[in-house]
């Protein structure tokens, strides 16, 4: 999932490092009576409900000053263990793979609904073998069976073997070539060194903008991707600890993540929200920005409950990356900090 946003408040405060304290309830206010928290966000489009946040005001509205640290899935958990962020955008195979290794971490809010990912090929390897953007995913992953793919994490690598053998096709058959990231995937793609790859948006759909590929599978095509089928796409997530002794700022700084989520709700066709999302997210191309928008389920309510929770577990089990089988429990996740205290 998906499963990871470079604004220049990210930059800025990447430069200082990891070194950020924790902020308690006491002690924590700015002079201006604002609580100060740092998060940890990354550059993928779930994760810009926290840039909405601040870019509408709503953290300020709720008391908050919000410093980001960017984080990618193997930094993220080990910045919020440490305290070096309060709260981190997380995906839900991190979250879960925090809990399988005994990181007291709680999810306190889901932020996005779904699984935004694509599968890109490169323009040759697609015109070799007459696939196009309306190829049905059948026939897409037929002839990927003979291909080169590449892969960037385990998590991107199960997700598309899980989509090749649900059409009946090995992923065996499949030559892998292991890259380092996302970026190194392009790289890779506009060499010739490999013939496809999957990602999280906005990445495939600016890659097919630029005319250097073609997405051949996205939520809107392949079902099990879909808001409706996959569950959680992203949670907000917390330090027990940091929970039991901050509670007030919990709730404030959940408050403000909906308020975000709300607004992306209703505005996912508008151009205030296109614009502050191309202001985050520099460089990648509006019309690439405004479709990855809506890939995903922006809720209405950031509270969690059992159906969803179930539908998220079936389909991260399902990979087969975690090092077990994993459950949750109402110790792993809470609505309690949720506006009107949740569903």
């Amino acid at each position: 999932m998906g499963h990871h946003l470079r604004a220049s408040t990210l930059a800025t405060t990447l430069a200082l490092g990891l070194t950020l304290t924790a902020c308690g309830e006491s002690g924590s206010g700015q002079g201006d009576g604002l609580t100060t928290v740092t998060v940890g966000a990354g550059d993928n489009i779930m994760d810009l409900p926290m840039q909405v946040a601040e870019a509408n005001g709503y953290f300020r509205k709720h008391g908050l000053q919000v410093k980001f640290v960017s984080t990618n899935a193997s930094t993220g958990p080990a910045a919020l263990e440490s305290g070096s962020v309060q709260f981190l955008n997380s995906s839900p195979t991190g979250f879960l793979s925090a809990l399988a290794k005994g990181v007291p971490q709680v999810a306190v809010a889901a932020d996005g609904l779904g699984n935004p990912i694509a599968i890109v090929v490169s323009k040759k390897f697609a015109e070799a073998n007459m696939i196009t953007a309306d190829t049905p995913p059948e026939q897409v992953a037929k002839v990927l069976g003979n291909s080169i793919g590449g892969a960037s994490s385990a998590n991107t690598k199960a997700q598309a073997s899980q989509f090749l053998k649900a059409r009946g096709v090995d992923p065996a058959q499949v030559k892998w070539v292991q890259l380092p990231s996302p970026a190194a995937n392009k790289a890779a793609l506009n060499s010739g060194q490999i013939d496809w790859f999957m990602t999280g948006q906005p990445t495939p759909l600016s890659i097919q903008l630029a005319g250097e590929g073609v997405v051949v599978a996205d939520p809107l095509r392949v079902p099990e991707w879909s808001p409706e089928r996959a569950g959680y796409g992203e949670f907000v997530v917390a330090r027990k600890d940091y929970l039991e002794k901050n509670p007030e700022t919990a709730k404030k700084f959940v408050a403000a993540v909906q308020d975000a989520t709300a607004y992306m709700n209703a505005h996912v066709d508008d151009k205030e929200l296109l614009d502050i999302a191309a202001k985050a997210m520099k460089g990648t191309p509006a019309p690439a920005l405004q479709a990855s928008l809506k890939q995903v389920g922006w809720p209405t309510s950031v509270a969690m409950n059992d159906a969803e929770w179930k539908k998220t577990l079936d389909f991260v089990n399902g990979l087969g990356v975690l090092p077990k089988v994993m459950t949750v429990t109402p110790n792993d996740w809470t609505n309690k900090h949720t506006p009107s205290g949740g569903a």
